[in-house]
Formats: structure tokens, C-alpha cells, sequence
């Protein structure tokens, strides 16, 4: 089988996203990324002297539960007092879509460049948020099907606000079988069984997405924390509750900073919520946010069950793993212009984020459709633009010049008609002669797109690959990666497209280091 061809792409997102990426926004908002071996060398020798050798690993052990590989070099890394390069992401139905992958594989590289370049033992680290309580974001993926984007649901099977960890799976067997006719003929079946293993009936939403991304990571030597697994929540109390006693100084820190984030032209990534701490409290697995006038009495009880807001979740991350880097995606890296006035207000270090890599995987099959149609990836990026071109080529030559013609004709003649006018002393005002050249334009404009539109809908067969390189490509106007769910491509492709996408994650980490 011919190889996938991948497109390495800017990351976007919002004004502030783009603008951090470019390290245009104020030094206090991010810490300064390190540049070359020294730079990160001096960065992981900070983390290194915040944690005491494998301590960490002794007490996050469980939430890990690592095998193979991953356990391999988390040892190794712990033994010799090394770091750790993160990244996570919520859980989404069968691992979520494809930047999920994008992320573990960036972190992958990320950890081993600094190894290469420092000496320092690093290992990267996959966050899997199962103490996320939204539903609505974890009950859905997307699969390309042959000219369009099938959506594969499950239903609520607990109570609004439950963790992950704790929401009932149920059984997904319509929506995996959906899945597998996704990915057609597979070679590389494995990753469907382990997809399959994962899911059972009697599974939670959290459970099963951990347990299918150690099936695909682990092998690669990348190690996924369950963040609701009793030891993370123990190493992170002790932050939260500091989060606690300091709400109101962390709210006020909050504030200011979304004020200067506003006042500089962007708009804040994460929503302040006033009288409301960082902290949830669960109650029956039910999170709800600590009010601050109430943060100080939680924080003395001894059986409150706690965990992050977004934005303390990355102060968090650094407190209970010795974290170098953490990848982010374009919404992680705008939020945590936020995140670091947390940090100052609880008085540590801000975490550092780095953009992930990002890419479009363009099968063979679907590159030989763009061929046919005569386009590049961007040329789908334009809403209409594709559709337009395929109805200009497949429009006739003698339609196309009638069209021409009667534009010259119009112009010509209205021009005659202007100045015939003014020799007469302006018989009628220009604008009415204006007026006139633009409705009538207007209407043959409005005639060419009817034409276009006809001479499209004949071209069959060119219609129907732009449907298929659409629903590969951009599925629903979005990026492939935001969207659609790794697993038919890599059924389709096993290694090789997994041994691409390293090398492709190796040369962005190659540009993060520097040097």
C-alpha cells in the first residue's frame, strides 16, 4: 500500500492564540520558551531541583499504571531524577479526534529532543482529563465516509455533571461497527480489537479512554495519567487546597490579568466567574465550582473531594509532575496567558507551554482524487472556491465566451451611451448610467453562477470526488485533525502512518528546541 502523504500546517487559532505563538504579547503573560541545549538544560535543571528523585513516580504509580515501554522509560527517568514532557486532552467517544494523537506524538518528540540535546533523562506524559464533567464534548467523534461526515453518538447514560471516570459507557456497539465500515478494508485490524476491548458495555467514558489510549501509546513509550484515579487527586490536594485558602488574591489575579488581556486587544480565552474559585468539589461524582466565600471552610475538611478548573489544572500538572514543557493546542496556548497570573498568585512558577505540531494526513486514495480535480489542500479552504473551480472547468468553452462577449458588448455599449450623453450636455446624470452598468453586470454575474452551477452538477464525477476530499480533508469546513477520529487511518496504515507521524513530530520539536 502507497504511503499517506502528511502536510505540516500553521497551528491557528484565536488573536491571542496566534499572537503567543509568535511571541508577540507581554513577558509576563508566558514564561520565555528556552532556546538551544543550554537554554532547556537550565529550564530542566530548575524543575529537576523541585523534586526529590522518584518520589513522584512512587505516589503517581497507580494513576499510571504503566507497561512495556512507557513503564521503561518513566523508570529510567524517575531513577535519574529526569522531567517529563506533557500534554492531555477530555475524553471524546473511541480516543476523540485526530489531534489527540497529534499531541502525544509532539510530546514524544518534544521529550526526546531535550534528552538528545541535554543529557537529561526525559519522558513524555499523556494527561487524560477523566475528571472532565462535560458530556456533550465526550459522547461524540467523526468518521469520513464516501462523500460525507458521519457523527457517531452515544446517549447520557448518568446524571448531568458526572465525571467521566464515573459516566457509564453503555453498549457501543452500533457506533463501533459504524467505525469499522469507516475504515474499510483494514490491514492493521489490531488497533480495531484494542479500540473494541476498550469499549465494553461495562466500561465508564473515562475508563475506556484510557484504557484504548495506553493500548496506542504506551507502545511508543508515552505514559497516560487518569486524573481522577485517587493518587492524582491526593498528590493534587495539596495545591488545591492552597488554591483554596488564597481564592479571593487568586481571583483578584485573575481579574487583572483578563483586563490587561482586553486592554491589549484580545479577549480572554476562559471566562472568569466571579465569587467562584478554581476549585470543584464532587458530590456523588457531580462537580460543582467552590464558591469563595466558602473556599476557606473546604479547605479544612479532610473528606472534600477536589479538582482543578482549567486554569489551575496546569499549575496543578507542575506541582505534582517535574514538568519541562507541556504541548498545547491553539486554545491551551491562549488560556495560558491566564494561567501564569494563577501561578503568581499562589506563588510559583508559571508552567511553560509549547505549540503541538499540526498536520493533514492525505491518503492516496484521496490524493489522486485531488489530482483529478486539479487541487491542493488550500483550495478547499475557501468556503465555495472548490465548487467554483470544478464549474468553470466543467463549463463549455462557447458559454464561457458568450459570457465574455456579452460583457464587452455591455460595457461597450453603455459607454457609448454615457458619452453620447455628455455631448448633449448630460442628458441623463452619470450615476443613472452607473446604476444601469451595475444591475446589468449583477444580473449576468447571477446568470454565470447558474451556469456554473448547472455545468457543475453535470460533472458527476467531480463533484462526487470533491465530496469524498472534502469529507477526508475538511470535514464540516473544519481541519481534519479537529474533527475526525484517528482510528480508520491508522487501521488503514499501522506503522507506517505511526512512524510518519514521529518523524513529522521530531522536525517541530527540532524548531521548539532550536539552538
Amino acid at each position: 500500500m502507497s504511503a499517506p502523504r502528511l502536510v505540516t500546517e500553521t497551528l491557528g487559532g484565536s488573536p491571542l492564540s496566534r499572537a503567543t505563538q509568535d511571541g508577540q504579547v507581554p513577558a509576563d503573560w508566558f514564561p520565555q520558551r528556552p532556546v538551544g541545549a543550554a537554554g532547556w538544560r537550565a529550564r530542566a535543571e530548575r524543575v529537576r531541583e523541585e523534586f526529590n528523585g522518584s518520589r513522584w513516580l512512587a505516589g503517581l504509580r497507580p494513576a499510571l499504571d504503566p507497561s512495556g515501554l512507557a513503564a521503561e522509560r518513566l523508570e529510567r527517568v524517575a531513577a535519574a531524577n529526569g522531567i517529563v514532557v506533557t500534554t492531555g486532552q477530555q475524553p471524546g467517544l473511541f480516543g476523540g479526534p485526530f489531534y489527540t494523537i497529534l499531541k502525544a506524538m509532539s510530546a514524544l518528540a518534544l521529550a526526546d529532543r531535550i534528552e538528545r540535546e541535554t543529557g537529561i533523562p526525559a519522558a513524555p506524559v499523556f494527561w487524560a482529563a477523566t475528571d472532565d464533567g462535560d458530556f456533550a464534548e465526550a459522547s461524540w467523534t467523526a468518521v469520513a465516509g464516501e462523500g460525507m461526515v458521519h457523527r457517531l453518538t452515544i446517549p447520557r447514560r448518568g446524571n448531568e455533571g458526572v465525571v467521566m471516570a464515573e459516566m457509564p459507557l453503555g453498549d457501543t456497539g452500533e457506533q463501533f461497527e459504524q467505525l469499522v465500515a469507516a475504515a474499510g478494508s483494514a490491514p492493521h485490524g489490531g488497533i480495531l480489537d484494542a479500540l473494541k476491548a476498550a469499549y465494553n458495555p461495562d466500561a465508564t467514558v473515562g475508563g475506556a479512554y484510557v484504557r484504548f489510549l495506553r493500548s496506542l501509546l504506551e507502545p511508543q513509550g508515552i505514559a497516560v495519567l487518569d486524573a481522577w484515579h485517587p493518587a492524582t487527586r491526593a498528590a493534587a490536594r495539596p495545591t488545591l487546597v492552597e488554591a483554596l485558602r488564597r481564592a479571593p488574591s487568586v481571583d483578584e489575579a485573575l481579574a487583572l490579568r483578563m483586563v490587561a488581556i482586553e486592554r491589549a486587544g484580545f479577549r480572554a480565552q476562559v471566562a472568569r466567574v466571579p465569587r467562584l474559585s478554581l476549585v470543584f468539589r464532587s458530590l456523588a461524582g457531580v462537580k460543582e465550582r467552590i464558591p469563595i466565600s466558602q473556599a476557606s471552610e473546604v479547605a479544612h475538611r479532610a473528606d472534600s473531594i477536589l479538582s482543578a478548573n482549567v486554569l489551575l489544572r496546569p499549575v496543578v500538572e507542575s506541582r505534582i509532575l517535574p514538568t519541562v514543557a507541556y504541548v498545547a493546542g491553539p486554545g491551551e496556548l491562549a488560556y495560558f496567558s491566564q494561567v501564569s497570573a494563577v501561578a503568581d498568585a499562589l506563588g510559583v512558577g508559571a508552567p511553560l507551554a509549547v505549540p503541538r505540531w499540526s498536520t493533514t494526513v492525505v491518503e492516496p486514495s484521496i490524493d489522486r482524487r485531488l489530482g483529478r480535480l486539479g487541487m491542493v489542500l488550500d483550495d478547499l479552504k475557501t468556503p465555495h472556491d472548490a465548487e467554483r473551480r470544478i464549474g468553470d472547468r466543467a463549463m463549455p468553452a462557447a458559454v464561457r465566451d458568450a459570457l465574455e462577449s456579452l460583457r464587452r458588448d455591455l460595457a461597450a455599449r453603455l459607454d457609448t451611451l454615457g458619452a453620447v450623453s455628455s455631448s448633449l450636455d448630460h442628458l441623463i446624470p452619470d450615476r443613472v448610467i452607473e446604476g444601469a452598468r451595475h444591475q446589468m453586470l449583477h444580473r449576468v454575474d447571477r446568470l454565470e453562477r447558474r451556469l456554473r452551477a448547472a455545468s457543475r452538477n453535470r460533472a458527476t464525477e467531480a463533484v462526487t470526488d470533491l465530496a469524498s476530499v472534502r469529507a477526508a480533508l475538511m470535514p464540516d469546513n473544519q481541519r481534519q485533525e479537529r474533527r475526525l477520529n484517528p482510528v480508520p487511518m491508522l487501521a488503514r496504515h499501522g506503522d507506517l502512518l505511526m512512524a510518519q507521524l514521529k518523524a513529522g513530530a521530531a522536525m517541530h520539536a527540532g524548531s521548539l528546541v532550536g539552538g
